[in-house]
């Protein structure tokens, strides 16, 4: 978890080093339950984070204090103002606490919703590696403009691992893949 100086915590990405060692043991056969929850459980924060971020950006953000939620315009010198409990920061503050952090959920935001729906449920580690297998593995699906072809156009595991840029996200992506 980063905290910049509007004291907001935001998730980090995970490691792409931990999701390698789970994928590297899952192929062996081997069944590392601390492992699938630790790297499970990192995924399902930064998921978290993922869409009280793209529901800040949609007028609805989070008070870093006590969790109530701030309806807010948007506007850059806007003060968000806690009723609950008096926290406050600017709009413009707020914003710039997540950017460039890759923390909107764009195009895949079903997928981060669906993951952090299901995963606490999940009991056995079948079930907790195939939820962290096919949303690592899911695509940001864009119309594509002129001719109404829907398309991948970005994994969304950019937004989860800690790679690069996104050409290495494509390649660590394959690499998993080939395991």
């Amino acid at each position: 978890m980063a905290t910049g100086k509007s004291g907001i915590t935001w998730a980090d990405k995970v490691r792409k080093e931990k999701i390698a060692r789970l994928y590297e043991t899952d192929a062996r056969g081997l069944r590392d339950d601390e492992l699938v929850d630790d790297v499970g459980y990192a995924l399902y924060v930064r998921c978290v984070s993922i869409l009280e971020v793209t529901e800040a950006a949609r007028g609805r953000a989070k008070c870093h204090a006590c969790g109530h939620i701030i309806l807010h315009g948007a506007h850059r010198d806007e003060v968000l103002h806690c009723e609950k409990c008096g926290w406050e920061i600017t709009w413009a503050a707020y914003k710039k606490s997540y950017r460039q952090k890759q923390l909107f959920g764009g195009a895949a935001l079903q997928a981060f919703k669906d993951f952090v729906a299901r995963f606490p449920n999940a009991q056995t580690y079948p079930q907790k590696m195939l939820l962290i297998d096919t949303l690592i593995h899911e695509f940001h699906w864009n119309l594509i403009r002129g001719n109404g072809v829907l398309e991948a156009t970005r994994p969304a595991a950019a937004n989860l691992i800690d790679c690069g840029k996104l050409a290495d996200v494509a390649a660590f992506l394959g690499e998993l893949s080939s395991r």
